[in-house]
């Protein structure tokens, strides 16, 4: 093939693994709403000897290259899980990112499209990852707004791509800006107060993460308890709930992570809620060293923005109200940190119990992203 036509490679190496990482970092060099993930949870994730989503996971990576350079990249992924709990004979995509040029990202998704029919697999849908816990989905409204360190960020011309490759819409996410009242709201307070009495529970704070800790078995029972029905969630395994305390309680603060428990100390429900850390993830440019991880501390500190990440409610509990007893806590501790407004972060656009709750609120729906799907056979 001459040097100037479209190759694509599979990624077989570290050094070629690191290119895929990396190569967003020039693809939105010039984007001001791009929000990097760190290179090194990145690396991780791909890393079959690191993630432990491939006890259950087959993946593979591929490079798109013009003239010698990096112009695209994409990732294919054969969940187990999702195929004999949905009973959905279906690859993932994911990771995916291209210049302008159509040529690149159907050559992309042929690829994966080739893999999945070497491997007996009937459609293609993403973008999504190993698990519901990776980001997911493609941006297709909100172009113009900062993305967040759980989502990914796109151009607009990536929706366009996708509908002249065949994709089609499989389903939506929708997300909010939320302002922050400046004072309590009084409803939300005696409402919290009322189920808090009625059904005999308690609001666990925290403030020293070995006591945050003690719970963290029990957050992720419950989200897979209460998200096991939403959009290609699977079970996650012990390892990988491990991995997850690991990778991400290390740095939630005690503050923005409180619980609801019943009488007998069971977790009926949870919200993990961060400081915003997408200009600070901006500023470290992916690295925690020599000094990214200063900007991510300075984020935690002190920070107007703050980040909805998972919320979950026991299934008995849900349509009771609850969610206003975490909601209470949450307004606390944010107007003491002097956050004035939240990220929602990806919201199902059917999911209805959770889209309605910001009705008390001054809000926008500023984002909409997609998972696309292609039925080949």
């Amino acid at each position: 093939m001459a040097y100037n036509q479209l190759k694509i490679k599979e990624v077989k190496n570290l050094r070629e693994l690191k290119a895929f990482v990396n190569y967003p970092f020039s693809l939105y060099k010039d984007s001001p709403y791009w929000v990097p993930a760190l290179r090194s949870d990145d690396l991780n994730t791909f890393r079959s000897d690191k993630n432990p989503a491939f006890e259950f996971c087959r993946a593979k990576y591929w490079l798109a290259y013009k003239q010698g350079k990096v112009v695209g990249r994409v990732a294919g992924i054969i969940n187990q899980r999702h195929i004999d709990k949905w009973e959905q004979r279906y690859a993932r995509f994911g990771w995916i990112d291209f210049i302008d040029d159509a040529e690149v990202s159907s050559a992309l998704l042929r690829t994966v499209e080739g893999w999945a029919l070497e491997n007996g697999l009937e459609a293609v849908h993403g973008p999504l990852g190993f698990t519901d816990l990776d980001r997911e989905g493609m941006l297709v409204e909100g172009f113009n707004e900062l993305g967040t360190l759980a989502t990914f960020y796109n151009y607009a011309y990536y929706p366009k791509h996708m509908q002249t490759a065949g994709y089609v819409k499989d389903t939506d996410w929708v997300e909010y800006e939320i302002q922050m009242p400046e004072e309590p709201d009084e409803k939300i307070t005696r409402l919290a107060e009322t189920l808090l009495r009625r059904y005999d529970l308690r609001l666990l704070t925290f403030k020293k993460k070995k006591d945050m800790l003690r719970y963290a078995n029990a957050v992720f029972d419950l989200l897979d308890e209460a998200y096991s029905h939403l959009y290609g969630v699977t079970p996650l395994t012990r390892r990988q709930v491990d991995a997850y305390i690991k990778q991400y309680f290390g740095f939630i603060s005690p503050d923005f992570l409180p619980v609801v428990v019943d009488a007998q100390d069971n977790l009926i429900a949870f919200g993990i809620t961060l400081p915003s850390l997408s200009q600070a993830l901006r500023k470290a440019k992916g690295r925690l060293f020599p000094t990214g991880f200063i900007h991510l501390l300075r984020a935690l500190a002190k920070n107007d923005k703050g980040d909805l990440y998972l919320v979950a409610v026991k299934h008995e509990y849900q349509g009771k109200g609850v969610n206003a007893i975490l909601i209470k806590r949450l307004l606390e501790v944010f107007n003491s940190f002097g956050i004035r407004s939240v990220e929602s972060n990806p919201e199902l656009e059917n999911n209805l119990n959770v889209r309605t709750q910001w009705k008390h609120f001054d809000h926008r729906q500023h984002k909409r992203r997609r998972i696309f799907i292609k039925h080949m056979l």
